[in-house]
């Protein structure tokens, strides 16, 4: 299979962005970008993602047992970005507030949902993380979220 042939072919499913966060105990807080984000169940309360296996966050994230995925309004995009670069200070300049678990929420985001690791899936190169819910919010009911969509940004729209 043609790598480049099948990325553009999932390429035309729009999807949302998202930043998984976590505190680690000597690494401070962490995060990572990720479009691939899905509900799983109402009940009991789960959700996914997937990590890439070459990921340098990920194992910190996982290492905590726990994690906060914030959801990407549109006007977003740099901080999607800044969370996507193999920096090692992707929380600078950024204020953010702990959820109950401690995991950051990041200002401005459409929502966020704070959740503990149910279970781990390998999968190809990326690992599925099933995680389930316990606290959840809604920031602002007034924003459109960041898309991703044929290998760039997107917004609703935007023609």
């Amino acid at each position: 299979m043609h790598t480049r042939a099948y990325r553009d072919t999932l390429g035309t499913f729009a999807t949302g962005i998202a930043i998984v966060t976590a505190v680690h105990p000597t690494d401070g807080p962490v995060g990572l970008t990720a479009n691939s984000f899905s509900a799983v169940s109402l009940t009991p309360p789960l959700v996914l993602f997937c990590a890439a296996r070459t990921s340098t966050t990920w194992p910190a994230i996982r290492a905590t047992g726990r994690f906060c995925v914030n959801i990407l309004a549109e006007h977003q995009e740099e901080l999607s970005r800044q969370f996507t670069g193999r920096s090692d200070d992707r929380f600078r300049g950024i204020g953010w507030r702990p959820s109950g678990s401690g995991a950051p929420i990041l200002p401005g985001v459409a929502s966020w949902m704070d959740c503990r690791i149910e279970t781990l899936h390998e999968a190809g190169d990326h690992t599925i993380v099933i995680g389930r819910i316990d606290e959840h919010a809604v920031e602002d009911e007034q924003v459109t979220p960041l898309l991703y969509y044929r290998s760039r940004y997107a917004r609703l729209g935007a023609g």
